[in-house]
């Protein structure tokens, strides 16, 4: 072995171990910094060496942008659910059915029941080579490039583990990272993740590792499998793969008696809300693996192991009005309006009603005693209504509002759509102070201006959308209560300095509904200037990564509308930059020179902005919709069926991923 190749080795074993002290022992052993550094000089030296590549290097853990539907795996040994109870005397029955069916002594494990989205990953002399999601039991999909953004996942284990073996788990979203994730989807009024095990299964489904990377996923795995395991108990195991690098939860018991189990179950029904990550109950196992094997499997589930299920924390009180609120896109939410009362922890005064829809399902009547929850739900809801405390005092029935409660506007609801919208989107005074929150936020301007001085100015005259921000004058400013010179002068130099904003933050500044921060940046990658956005045909914005029919159809109505267009000329005016910089682009060749690439479908190597920065970096040009004038078709798999007709028609020449690196001399 060479030094390099020592060194990358080397680098590889030492940020795994870190990896293992910092996300599974919480007990770093290093700054972030040192860490950093150690990871950049390993990627510097595989990017130099890529002979000597391993998909389980400590550097893939931050994912790719490459674009790939996921296959079907067949799982080795099926993925049988659970039989749920709710009840301690179910938990009793099924300790008595143990018992009459072994006829010996026995041991109950009791684990917590994490409420994320189940994992098989399987490891071959100590690497991982495969992470299948659940699926329907007897396949699931092949997750593994996203299975290695986690870092609680060990890419390659330590100690003396077998050669091949199967372990299962859960992946979780830790609360903090949930709510985070869901007050930005709030922000741009984004649907909301119901709960954190919603919200990881769809990161753990997402075609592009780097984004899944981006969600700080956590991992909890529970139970082992192979032809040679290394103990004859399910506990056993579980303790000798924690030493091979598994996080393992330490709220693991094995238990001798029923008593036992109640008491463990007792604890955790309290002490669970204090966990970092959502559980939703108790699995009680058999320890002997023998002993499982005696007891055997129904067709759904086996014999052997049970999950009790927590009630879910419920509580009664009485709903006193319903609000709406009106967001920046002219969304109306229903709010109810509650006596305070105790639930999980914190003081519910409020909870969504969503639509009307379910104001509907749920009967609602002013003065209604109402069941809230919170249970795996972070956003309190209602689930019901005690019908039974009715009274004569009861109120009227609640109906959804018509008309806009900010400026009178009849509400709209499309066809498809379960909310409710005001469309008097340019004059209705919330949607247009919340369009320029919108923009001065931090994900987009970056301007040093907040909501109640937002609303101050609006109410002055000073301003009546974002653009008019860039008109303010120090003196527009002085006369103005509590605001002074030093105040008037950071404003208007955070105005200036916003002007060098990238692209993609000045599109998510205009706030276009379902155009969040990611969709923004898909869209400057895959059009690169506001002039090829505007113009867009449904076809050209639907070829970019990541834009389905509901993105594409809001962008296409956005610059239909005459005032948007003058909108966004007033901000090109003022300097703001409106389309991709190829500043950074190094010329590498001119096997492209003069010739235009459109591209379209997934590839194996390469993710689509990698393949437009190569056809830049050898002369090309990139083009977003196929003409007469289109050289070539970079072709992936999956293409889109208009496009392909299209480019047969037109007699368009079709270039493989191969084809294409032949073409440029970088195989």
């Amino acid at each position: 072995m060479d030094n390099v190749q020592q060194q990358i080795e080397s680098l590889r074993k030492e940020l795994e171990q870190h990896n293992y002290s910092y996300y599974v022992l919480s007990q770093p052993t290093i700054s972030d910094y040192e860490f950093d550094m150690k990871l950049r000089q390993l990627q510097d030296l595989e990017a130099a060496h890529p002979e000597f590549f391993d998909p389980n290097s400590p550097t893939v853990r931050v994912g790719n942008d490459i674009t790939k539907e996921f296959k079907q795996v067949a799982h080795r040994y099926p993925m049988l659910s659970l039989g749920n109870t709710y009840s301690e005397a179910d938990v009793s029955d099924f300790y008595e059915r143990v018992r009459k069916a072994l006829n010996e002594d026995f041991e109950i494990v009791c684990e917590l029941k994490y409420d994320g989205t189940s994992i098989s990953l399987t490891y071959q002399d100590g690497k991982l080579v495969q992470a299948v999601t659940r699926g329907d039991g007897e396949k699931g999909d092949d997750v593994t490039a996203n299975a290695r953004t986690i870092h609680a996942i060990p890419l390659t284990l330590q100690g003396d583990y077998p050669a091949e073996f199967e372990i299962r788990g859960e992946v979780l979203m830790p609360w903090s990272v949930f709510e985070n994730l869901n007050k930005e989807r709030e922000e741009q009024e984004e649907p909301l993740f119901a709960n954190p095990r919603n919200a990881a299964s769809g990161t753990l489904k997402l075609l592009n590792s780097k984004e899944v990377f981006k969600r700080k996923l956590d991992s909890y795995l529970y139970y082992l499998l192979g032809e040679d395991l290394p103990a004859d108990t399910h506990f056993q195991n579980l303790q000798l793969a924690r030493s091979w690098g598994f996080k393992i939860s330490d709220a693991t018991k094995v238990c001798k008696t029923l008593q036992e189990v109640f008491d463990f179950i007792n604890y955790w029904d309290v002490e669970r809300k204090n966990l970092p990550v959502a559980t939703d109950g108790i699995v009680l196992k058999v320890n002997s693996i023998r002993q499982q094997e005696m007891l055997g499997y129904t067709a759904k589930s086996p014999r052997w192991a049970i999950a009790y299920k927590f009630q879910a924390e419920r509580a009664c009180t009485r709903l006193n009005e319903v609000t709406y609120q009106v967001g920046r896109t002219g969304a109306v939410t229903p709010v109810a309006n509650l006596n305070p009362v105790q639930l999980a922890g914190t003081v519910v005064k409020r909870a969504s009603l969503h639509n009307a829809d379910i104001i509907n399902g749920l009967d609602l009547h002013l003065g209604d005693m109402v069941y809230v929850e919170k249970g795996g739900e972070i956003i309190p809801k209602i689930v019901g209504v005690n019908t039974d405390a009715r009274g004569a005092d009861l109120g009227p029935k609640v109906e959804f509002i018509k008309v806009c409660p900010e400026c009178g506007a009849e509400l709209v609801r499309g066809e498809d759509e379960a909310a409710h919208y005001c469309p008097n989107e340019d004059g209705c005074p919330t949607q247009r102070m919340g369009k320029i929150e919108h923009f001065v936020c931090r994900k987009a301007m970056n301007i040093n201006i907040g909501s109640e001085n937002i609303d101050l100015f609006y109410k002055k005259g000073l301003i009546s959308n974002s653009a008019d921000l860039y008109e303010l004058k120090l003196e527009d400013l002085m006369h103005l209560e509590r605001w002074g010179l030093k105040s008037a002068q950071n404003l208007i130099k955070s105005i200036e300095d916003s002007k060098q904003v990238p692209f993609e933050r000045v599109l998510f500044a205009l706030g276009i509904r379902y155009v969040g921060a990611t969709v923004a940046k898909k869209l400057a990658q895959g059009l690169e200037s506001i002039e090829r956005i505007e113009n867009a045909t449904y076809d050209d914005l639907v070829s970019v990564d990541e834009i389905g029919e509901i993105i594409a159809n809001s962008v296409i109505r956005f610059f239909k509308k005459e005032e948007n267009r003058e909108f966004v000329n007033r901000l090109k005016a003022y300097g703001l930059k409106f389309e991709m910089s190829n500043d950074m682009v190094e010329q590498m060749g001119d096997a492209l020179q003069g010739l235009s690439v459109i591209i379209s479908g997934t590839f194996e190597r390469h993710s689509r902005d990698e393949l437009k920065v190569l056809i830049e970096q050898y002369g090309g040009k990139n083009v977003t919709s196929i003409s007469s004038k289109t050289d070539y078709l970079l072709a992936g798999a999956n293409i889109g069926p208009s496009k392909l007709d299209k480019a047969k028609k037109l007699n368009i020449k079709f270039l493989s991923e191969e084809e294409f690196e032949q073409m440029i001399g970088e195989k």
